[in-house]
């Protein structure tokens, strides 16, 4: 899985360093909301909740905020009517693209996605065309001091499909069934946690030279940008010397 690996550590790089706390703090809300609303306001009965409060948390999302978001969901307050949407497409270069959106507006959203693949060189797809290609998994990323032979043995052991290393990080993939169980084994040996989510990750991850790989992430970043869109999936397995070409921009 290094490909999705070096996408996520390049996306957790920039995401350091992101002016748009503002932009973060919507797509949070977002989540929050939708959370709540599908599954009720107890994180003790909902995992997806729970997981996004732990999200909020780390971006340092004020109280007041996720408690908001949360009562929007579950009917307290008004302004919950968020809808979840899965959109299919294709990158340059016949790179599948998944991206999912939380939106108001149905119309809007898929006008935005459709102009951002058409400007760019790719296409929007039929639902089915490009999920195929895609494995839903559980993610944990960890950043601080620690033993890798020891958070491999202990998320192994927790049932861990697969453990990455990669410039200081470990990510940690997981069946759905048991993200909460390798999350708390992790815990529960000392280790603080980065990011516990879910995510599509590639089933075959497809390598390009570093010029069509560029064009992709151009792509996906377009696709990022969008007020809608919550997070933006793809094929492509990044290369070094794309990656190089990411920093040095």
């Amino acid at each position: 899985m290094s490909g999705h690996s070096k996408w996520s550590t390049i996306k957790h790089k920039k995401a350091a360093t992101d002016a748009k706390r503002g932009k973060i703090f919507t797509r949070l809300t977002k989540e929050l909301t939708v959370a709540a609303r599908e599954g009720g306001g107890d994180v003790e009965m909902n995992v997806r909740l729970r997981l996004a409060i732990e999200k909020a948390k780390t971006a340092n999302m004020p109280k007041d905020n996720i408690d908001r978001a949360i009562k929007r969901g579950t009917g307290e307050l008004d302004g919950g009517e968020l809808e979840e949407i899965l959109y299919e497409g294709y990158a340059p270069h016949g790179i599948g693209v998944l991206i999912e959106v939380v939106t108001d507006n149905r119309n809007r959203a898929v006008a935005e996605v459709r102009h951002v693949f058409n400007k760019q060189g790719g296409n929007l797809a039929e639902l089915g065309a490009v999920g195929w290609q895609f494995t839903r998994k559980g993610y944990i990323n960890i950043s601080d001091d620690f033993d890798q032979d020891e958070v491999f043995l202990i998320a192994a052991d927790a049932g861990a499909d697969d453990v990455d290393f990669e410039d200081g990080v470990a990510e940690i993939y997981t069946e759905l069934e048991v993200l909460q169980d390798v999350r708390s084994a992790l815990l529960d040996a000392g280790f603080e946690l980065g990011e516990v989510s879910t995510l599509y990750d590639p089933n075959i991850p497809i390598q390009l030279d570093t010029a069509d790989a560029l064009q992709v992430m151009k792509l996906v970043e377009a696709l990022e940008d969008l007020d809608d869109v919550q997070n933006v999936y793809s094929a492509l397995d990044i290369s070094d010397e794309a990656i190089a070409a990411i920093e040095a921009a």
